[in-house]
């Protein structure tokens, strides 16, 4: 078992340094991207077209994906492939549908500044049919738990179309939608042929023998007259009556700018830069953390159980890495919300020029470094919780989630009526406030008859942060005096005083916080360099 583990390590850090080199050049080759075009284009591309593109995808396939990869994967696969190939006629009902919502019922564009609208509208709505032709071949994949192929046809898809957009922006600026519907058109193609090459490779091949893989002709993979699994299709019937509402609630900043026209559209493609690049750190730090420490907690702690019904010296190691957890992430968090503040602009500056870093772009990117904060200590607090809660109160969280959702939409439109897109950072503020607030309370109950407070991870030392209130302040000054407009030797001074006050402030972490030093040397750094020999 031990080697069997060491194997799956080595196999999913392949995939993540993949997965994160194909993230670093995707990277590089939008922030080229951005200097070449305009506001009101990147909102129309990112916010209108790939809401149409997710909408259509999401309705037609999330019930399919939910009913068939759920129970064991010894069934008659011809039947499930049959009911997937559903998901194509499915989406060209929507394509069309909605297709003509978007071309009749919303704002249309102004043509001078983004030209070829309505194509842009037809491709985005093929890309998602061509998508779904290789819904079959993505569930069987999944089902069988082929992740290499699922990380390098989203890379190679991902890249491919970031490679041509940079070629048609430089060559042909012109064209405007045309750009990006041919590169979002290439996508599709590629991630479906990906699969579709493996497959053909892969079927009727020794490995396939070997592995006694339930399907072995390539013609098995194509609709026939054999009936549906029946069983599966009432189960995604009953799937895709929830998808409607967890697409609204998913989605649901997209649709408010989308049809509430809350914002024009060279704010929205600001803010959806800003909102990608500010989640990045979500996605590579946080989310990891709550993932790993999740199945600690369910597999320490019985769910259901009070503390103490529990052995307490798990209850005891529980709270300790709790508290500890706690304090990393908040001083994660405390650490990007006191040097994003001064830094928000420089960065948009280097990332996407002028067009970021002008307008309301740094204070977007401002009030995202303090939704950060509200982030790390949600995701570490809800990790906890999820893993100790019983199935009813599970269920009253969910109802309880989806009055919040609701509520958070309502908010959102009101606060961006106020304040514009920072509005939308401020209602998710709220949002994560209120999270935050239900799984404390829940924390604080479950160790209340215990002698264990681990929530005492959310009060860091005072000299600390006195310590991030003077390198506030510093950075702060050397913002109003150093950036961004006085030339690069100036921004390197600004950069220098940040350095400076960043190495003060670890200095102190390391002096007034020992005990979560030992704790991120023995449970990030060994791991870290056990893996990597």
């Amino acid at each position: 078992r031990g080697q069997v583990r060491v194997l799956l390590n080595s196999s999913q850090l392949q995939l993540n340094g993949i997965f994160v080199l194909f993230r670093v050049v995707t990277f590089g080759l939008n922030a080229f991207t951005l200097r070449y075009l305009s506001r009101e284009l990147i909102g129309v591309v990112n916010v209108r077209l790939t809401l149409l593109y997710s909408t259509v995808v999401f309705l037609a396939r999330e019930a399919f994906r939910r009913a068939c990869l759920s129970g064991s994967t010894k069934r008659n696969w011809t039947k499930t492939i049959n009911l997937l190939w559903l998901t194509v006629p499915l989406g060209v009902f929507w394509s069309i549908l909605l297709g003509l919502v978007w071309l009749h019922l919303l704002e249309v564009p102004d043509p001078s500044v983004v030209p070829h609208y309505q194509a842009g509208v037809v491709a985005f709505g093929l890309s998602a049919i061509i998508e779904l032709l290789g819904e079959p071949l993505w569930v069987l994949a999944q089902a069988h738990l082929f992740v290499r192929l699922k990380v390098i046809a989203e890379s190679l898809s991902v890249v491919s179309k970031c490679t041509l957009t940079v070629i048609l922006v430089v060559l042909y600026p012109q064209w405007g939608l045309y750009i990006f519907s041919l590169t979002q058109l290439l996508y599709a193609s590629v991630l479906v042929m990906c699969y579709v090459i493996y497959f053909v490779m892969f079927l009727g091949s020794p490995e396939a023998t070997k592995k006694s893989f339930p399907v072995t002709r390539v013609k098995a993979l194509l609709p026939n007259l054999t009936f549906v699994n029946w069983k599966e299709a009432r189960l995604t019937w009953s799937f895709f009556k929830q998808s409607f509402l967890k697409q609204i609630l998913t989605e649901g900043e997209r649709y408010v700018m989308t049809f509430l026209n809350v914002l024009n559209f060279g704010d929205q493609g600001v803010y959806d830069i800003v909102n990608n690049l500010g989640s990045l750190v979500a996605r590579f730090i946080f989310l990891p953390i709550e993932e790993s420490f999740y199945v600690f907690f369910a597999s320490v702690l019985e769910r259901g159980k009070n503390v103490k019904d529990q052995k307490q010296d798990d209850v005891a190691m529980a709270a300790n890495v709790l508290e500890l957890l706690l304090k990393l992430v908040l001083l994660i968090g405390l650490t990007i919300t006191v040097f994003g503040y001064a830094y928000s602009q420089l960065a948009l500056d280097v990332y996407g020029g002028s067009m970021l870093s002008s307008g309301t772009g740094p204070d977007l990117l401002r009030c995202y470094s303090l939704y950060v904060l509200f982030l790390a200590i949600n995701g570490v607090t809800e990790c906890f919780t999820f893993a100790l809660m019983c199935k009813e109160e599970v269920d009253r969280y969910n109802f309880v989630m989806l009055a919040l959702s609701f509520t958070f939409l309502c908010i959102s439109y009101f606060l961006t009526r106020w304040h514009g897109s920072v509005g939308f950072i401020l209602a998710n503020c709220f949002n994560m406030g209120i999270r935050i607030a239900h799984s404390t309370h829940y924390i604080y109950d479950y160790f209340k008859e215990s002698t264990y407070r681990p929530l005492t991870g959310l009060l860091p030392s005072p000299f600390l942060v006195l310590v991030y209130i003077i390198s506030g302040v510093i950075t702060g000054f050397s913002e109003v005096f150093f950036c961004c407009d006085k030339g690069w030797m100036a921004r390197l001074i600004h950069i220098s005083m940040g350095a400076l006050c960043f190495a003060a402030t670890a200095a102190t972490i390391f002096r007034t916080e020992t005990k979560l030093i030992h704790f991120v040397r023995s449970q990030f750094l060994s791991r870290y360099m056990k893996k990597g020999t």
